[in-house]
């Protein structure tokens, strides 16, 4: 009820009333999703609010790698099995986040008892025995697995990661996932899963892991432009050009992890509070993605917000620790902020 009050007053005033959640707008698009921990739900009112406006859920970290597998014998089930279970007690979809990753991966992955690092053939029957058993255990209730998370080099002149992941296996680990994950459960979506999509010179390194991987009958299904943008990037025509560029390959995306930074430099000291000028900037993009979105809606098959509204952001602490950030749709109230408008008015 709280959320259902909140969305009527501040309608009323910018002279709008709806009934209707966020997702209800989007329902002959695609789904609306959001990043959650399990703290949310233990708040009534937000876990209300979740309900209401979105229809699919991400676990902003408790089904990463070291946290649901700190040990090489012990998982920490009881985070990803609380949103689970609410998702499927509300009838909402979970997009699981995520198998292979170079950051939040225990350092028992990677080394032997004497802390030596371990050869190709032990990290990868490691990394086939946590996907068996993460993706086997939620089998029929995440409909989609980002399995491998940001391999793509963001150093000009170097195509993957130099993780720890890519010095033991080489790239043979990013087939191997996608192949373990697709075993362990064959109706699952697969995407492979990046930040700074839309800028060429990445653009063209994820454009071509893909194709290699589809060349190579990998089962990769999808790709996933994170989205965490800005108030002045990508523009339209950077948006547009790597939506049609991942389309080509024939498969499927989805933007992942969308938030609007206010800030246009991780240099820019922190403003006192959200400016008129950084709302006016923030609804414009706001308005340009979600109609590109809709333009593209046969090749988009879902939104997914990072965190529930402005009262928390990781920006909040990156990349400038303890700075605050306005990124969202909905502010620290729970309330619709101006952008909510922009992308609900079509």
């Amino acid at each position: 009820m709280l959320s259902v009050i909140l969305l009527f007053s501040t309608a009323a005033s910018y002279g709008q009333h709806t009934d209707k959640g966020l997702k209800d707008f989007y329902a002959n698009y695609f789904p609306i999703g959001v990043a959650i921990t399990p703290r949310h739900l233990q708040d009534s009112a937000t876990s209300a609010f979740i309900v209401r406006h979105f229809n699919s859920l991400t676990a902003e970290n408790v089904m990463k790698m070291e946290p649901i597998h700190p040990e090489e014998n012990r998982y920490n089930w009881g985070g990803a099995d609380a949103i689970v279970q609410f998702a499927t007690e509300n009838g909402l979809k979970v997009r699981g986040h995520t198998l292979c990753w170079h950051n939040q991966a225990p350092k028992w992955m990677f080394y032997d008892a004497n802390g030596k690092l371990v050869s190709k053939d032990v990290l990868l029957d490691r990394l086939r025995k946590h996907i068996y058993d993460v993706v086997g255990r939620y089998k029929g209730k995440i409909y989609a697995w980002d399995v491998v998370n940001e391999a793509i080099s963001d150093q000009p002149g170097e195509f993957l990661r130099n993780s720890l992941w890519y010095q033991i296996c080489g790239e043979d680990f990013i087939a191997a996932a996608f192949r373990y994950a697709h075993e362990a459960d064959p109706d699952a979506v697969l995407f492979y899963n990046d930040y700074g999509t839309e800028f060429p010179g990445k653009r063209d390194k994820v454009y071509r892991l893909l194709k290699t991987l589809l060349d190579a009958n990998v089962p990769v299904h999808a790709v996933g432009l994170q989205g965490h943008w800005s108030i002045n990037d990508p523009t339209k025509e950077l948006l547009v050009a790597a939506i049609e560029k991942y389309a080509s390959l024939g498969i499927k995306m989805q933007v992942t992890e969308l938030d609007v930074s206010v800030y246009t430099n991780n240099n820019m000291p922190e403003q006192r509070s959200f400016t008129a000028e950084q709302d006016q900037l923030q609804q414009q993009q706001y308005a340009m993605l979600f109609e590109t979105f809709r333009k593209y809606r046969d090749k988009i098959t879902g939104i997914t917000f990072w965190n529930v509204s402005d009262r928390f952001s990781w920006l909040d602490n990156f990349p400038v620790r303890g700075r605050k950030n306005y990124p969202l749709l909905f502010d620290a109230n729970l309330q619709p902020k101006k952008s909510f408008w922009k992308v609900i008015d079509f």
